[in-house]
């Protein structure tokens, strides 16, 4: 859980925050008791504004840190996992 100061409380404390965004990520802000702002720390903001990789990428890294054939994984068990339907009618 996400701990909640009033504007009030931040503004008196502010370096309070700073030293818990130090140890929890997010901290809300409320006005009223209702959550207005989110104060972040450095390294979140950074995890949610780093670029991702492209999906080719994510799923190269992701094969090159499995090995996958030591998994013993049955194709049979993705048998049932796509539907075989040819689809919907399509008028041009």
């Amino acid at each position: 859980m996400f701990k909640s100061f009033s504007i009030a409380q931040a503004r008196h404390n502010l370096a309070e925050l700073v030293h818990q965004l130090e140890r929890q990520p997010i901290i809300h802000l409320t006005r009223r008791g209702k959550p207005v702002a989110v104060l972040l720390s450095q390294s979140e903001f950074e995890r949610l504004t780093a670029p991702r990789a492209s999906f080719w990428n994510a799923y190269t890294a992701f094969r090159n840190s499995f090995d996958l054939e030591t998994l013993d994984i049955e194709p049979s068990i993705f048998q049932d996992s796509r539907d075989r339907s040819p689809g919907r009618e399509m008028v041009w």
